[in-house]
């Protein structure tokens, strides 16, 4: 699979990987990749081999032996430009059986938050340890992965001193850190690159600013780089979260509206839809003040987005590979639609001297925000 204009190097192998010959990268049918804003991303490889490929004792099907930690790293080079597509694990292996000797190996997994779910640690204590301070201990353990944590310190940082209270660990890290990051109205994610083998734990709030990819073109005929581009607004989808503070001399809750404020993540559309429904959280008795509004925060922000795209692209013609979590601009389709968009996800489908995706954008509202999208 290394027809120009792009350049497909797959790595495999127990804790580091290495290159794979040229007869396995013959053998490989296809490759998909999904990279997410919410969840886990996941990679699924399509190999066409026979019952005299190294690909059966590569993967040992045969004796259901596979190794514990079986790491995969996919990297495409456009246009001379390398991206690390993904960094992960494989969890699953199935082998269809065909006729004349030929069968269909599809491995599949997930990213490297995948090895931060296997091994549970509750009640491990972090006296006098600060949110942020514990997610930090607890990536640092995945260091020999190539993990590099970017925490971001919280607002307001609740450290407890240990004759008053002792935080313990809940499952496993990972979802100790997610609950942790859903305190704090933070996400947590893995981010592959942007060398091989090296991959961002980033634990802190959503960031929408950035320089943009270069904008997606449609109904603009010979600058047109998209295959195709939906575009929808729900109006309905609006809601404005609702929190109930428990002053220590009232007997009852005062309810706190929280408007969408995140300066790390501007509006990216000139009118967003009224709000017409109240989220209350009815969980605020059991924070403390402070946790409940930062949770508020973070539910506003994820449940601003009305406007949503759904389109598909060739690579070949885009000019370069469209990532996940950056802007990117939109041209052509009409005031209301063009402007900036936040990439929420994007479906990498590789195939013999094919390279596509499929992505989704959102943003807030309508009529763009910015006089002009870079080209």
């Amino acid at each position: 699979m290394a027809n120009p204009p792009y350049y497909l190097q797959l790595m495999i192998g127990p804790g580091v990987p290495v290159p794979m010959p040229a007869s396995v990268m013959d053998a490989l049918a296809s490759v998909q990749v999904t990279s997410n804003t919410e969840g886990p991303s996941y990679f699924q490889l399509t190999f066409s081999t026979s019952t005299k490929s190294p690909l059966s004792t590569l993967f040992l099907l045969a004796q259901g032996a596979q190794p514990p930690i079986l790491r995969v790293v996919l990297l495409v080079i456009v246009r001379g430009m390398p991206d690390v597509l993904m960094d992960g694990v494989v969890t699953n292996c199935q082998m269809q059986p065909g006729a004349g000797g030929h069968s269909t190996l599809t491995v599949t997994g997930e990213d490297l938050s995948r090895l931060m779910d296997y091994i549970p640690f509750d009640g491990m204590p972090y006296p006098a340890m600060a949110p942020n301070l514990r997610v930090m201990l607890m990536l640092a353990k995945y260091a020999a992965f190539g993990i590099t944590p970017v925490v971001i310190p919280p607002i307001s940082l609740a450290v407890f001193s240990p004759t008053e209270h002792i935080p313990r660990h809940k499952g496993t890290d990972l979802e100790y850190i997610k609950d942790l990051a859903g305190e704090s109205g933070y996400e947590f994610y893995v981010d592959p690159g942007p060398l091989p083998l090296q991959s961002v734990a980033y634990w802190g709030p959503s960031i929408r600013v950035g320089v943009p990819q270069p904008a997606l073109n449609t109904d603009m005929d010979a600058e047109t780089n998209v295959e195709s581009m939906d575009f929808n607004f729900d109006a309905e989808s609006a809601g404005i979260p609702i929190v109930m503070i428990y002053p220590k001399k009232l007997k009852f809750g005062i309810p706190v509206p929280i408007p969408n404020v995140n300066p790390f993540a501007p509006p990216l559309g000139l009118i967003p839809p009224l709000p017409k429904r109240a989220d209350i959280d009815r969980d605020s008795s059991r924070k403390s003040t402070t946790e409940a509004l930062l949770c508020a925060l973070g539910r506003a922000a994820k449940n601003s987005d009305a406007v949503s795209v759904s389109g598909s692209l060739d690579v070949t013609r885009y000019g370069r590979v469209l990532k996940a979590r950056k802007l990117v601009g939109v041209r052509g389709a009409g005031q209301a639609f063009d402007g900036l968009y936040f990439v929420k996800s994007v479906v990498h489908n590789i195939k013999q001297g094919e390279y596509k995706q499929q992505f989704s954008l959102v943003r807030n509202g309508l009529i763009s925000t910015v006089p002009r999208v870079p080209a």
